[in-house]
């Protein structure tokens, strides 16, 4: 599971989703990748889930590159407690995704290859995914 070493905050507040991803918008690293289309919170847990899925798909040919990192801390308050009390303590991890950010890139594999692995990546995240390809010309 991914977790940053260490933080500055232990505790962090909630933000907001709104906008579009301005930075990690194109596939720099690989030849495809597969690029969010909702906003949403995605855990160390199902980043994992998605880099199974794609690595025991592709039967060790090619390279995958996660381009997204659970940096911000979730925090939950015991079952059962009353109200009060500080802030919970914090549980797991997540990322923040915004509609554009390329969140898997994949390289050495054929494109039917490629595809199919991001699909199965792309059943274990909460949010719509899209398939998309390196553009030789800069950004998508």
């Amino acid at each position: 599971m991914l977790l940053p070493k260490r933080v500055k905050y232990r505790r962090v507040q909630r933000g907001r989703l709104k906008g579009t991803a301005q930075r990690g918008n194109f596939v720099s690293h690989g030849e495809y990748g597969l690029q969010s289309l909702e906003p949403a919170w995605i855990t160390s847990n199902q980043i994992e889930a998605a880099r199974i899925a794609m690595t025991r798909y592709i039967k060790r040919g090619g390279q995958v590159w996660i381009k997204i990192f659970p940096d911000k801390p979730i925090t939950e308050k015991p079952a059962e407690t009353r109200m009060g009390s500080g802030k919970g303590s914090p549980e797991y991890w997540v990322a923040v995704v915004k509609p554009g950010r390329v969140m898997f890139e994949i390289a050495g594999v054929s494109e039917d290859i490629a595809r199919e692995a991001l699909r199965l990546a792309a059943n274990k995240l909460p949010v719509r995914c899209k398939f998309v390809k390196k553009e030789e010309g800069g950004e998508q």
